[in-house]
């Protein structure tokens, strides 16, 4: 973008492993352009609140290995209103930044859609674990997540197997089943359970119990968080209905743990791949979109489109799911 000076980059939301890995890529991305770059502390809270600091090539070293993110997130309610909203853009224009790139998920890149609205230059670079942003395939943060919960799939099978039990594993996803579809079929469960399928605790039962009679020493139902059945409804009904499972159930619950570690070699490849591009198409004079990833290939969509949508989970996959579990 010809005359540009000062931009600022901010992580909001969830934190995602990969989010620094893309602090770092917009930084020095930025700093070979001959910009100036801004971090934003603790996501729309710190554009509220006026907590800026300068980020030199230096100050992003280090980092590229690290899980959460180096500038922090936080909730802002109060940005969701005209009122924060103009308070934001007053801490921008005071200090003379004319672009900022939003790290973030769903609701943060909302907030990207409602700046541009107001006529500031913004883009958007997708890093949730549930992956659910609309206009993009793959987001920062995504492929970490998987592999923890595939690690503790694959942990818990061995305990499975060694007492003849069966596990169900609760991930996390919000309303999208990504995290558990994809582990799921990684770790071979039986049956997966995601918000975006109908699903009964009889049917999970019934597959538990098609296990149990095929002869295997253990069994794994993967459900996702918010899914239609969750690990409540489950217990319940087999609270009545122990006998007909053949298997001793019990639940494990992965919460947070999966947010954490050291982001994987393909979170931090694409983090900077995405950091990148999000200042080369602001050099271009691109903005108002979120730079995403689609069929391997960087792409733009602006942010009037990706706002208030999600992508579900390709629930067609369960069917490979199901065959795989025989």
């Amino acid at each position: 973008m010809p005359g540009l000076k000062k931009i600022a980059v901010l992580t909001s939301g969830g934190d995602a492993p990969g989010m620094n890995a893309a602090i770092r890529a917009v930084t020095r991305g930025a700093l070979v352009h001959g910009w100036q770059v801004f971090g934003v502390r603790n996501g729309y809270a710190g554009l509220l609140g006026d907590h800026f600091e300068p980020l030199a090539a230096r100050d992003v070293g280090g980092i590229v290995q690290l899980g959460g993110t180096v500038l922090g997130s936080a909730r802002c309610p109060e940005f969701a209103e005209p009122a924060g909203r103009r308070q934001a853009l007053l801490n921008l224009e005071k200090r003379k930044i004319e672009a900022l790139i939003v790290i973030g998920g769903n609701g943060s890149q909302s907030g990207s859609a409602s700046l541009a609205r107001e006529g500031f230059t913004v883009l958007g670079v997708p890093s949730t674990i549930d992956n659910d942003l609309y206009g993009n395939d793959v987001s920062i943060g995504c492929d970490t997540a998987i592999n923890i919960t595939l690690e503790a799939i694959d942990r818990l099978r061995t305990t499975a197997s060694s007492h003849h039990r069966a596990f169900a594993v609760e991930t996390m996803g919000r309303d999208c089943g990504y995290i558990a579809l994809m582990s799921g079929i990684a770790g071979g469960a039986e049956v997966i359970a995601l918000p975006e399928v109908d699903i009964t605790p009889a049917v999970i039962a019934e597959r538990l119990r098609d296990a149990y009679r095929r002869g295997k020493t253990h069994a794994l139902a993967v459900i996702a968080e918010k899914a239609r059945c969750g690990v409540h409804e489950l217990m319940e009904y087999y609270k009545t209905n122990r006998a007909l499972i053949g298997f001793d159930l019990r639940v494990t619950r992965l919460g947070h743990v999966v947010r954490g570690g050291t982001p994987s070699a393909a979170d931090r490849v694409l983090a900077t791949r995405l950091g990148a591009a999000a200042i080369d198409t602001l050099a271009a004079g691109g903005h108002g979109v979120l730079v995403g990833i689609v069929r391997g290939d960087i792409v733009t969509t602006p942010l009037s489109e990706i706002d208030g949508r999600t992508r579900p989970a390709d629930a067609s996959l369960l069917e490979l799911a199901r065959v795989m579990a025989i």
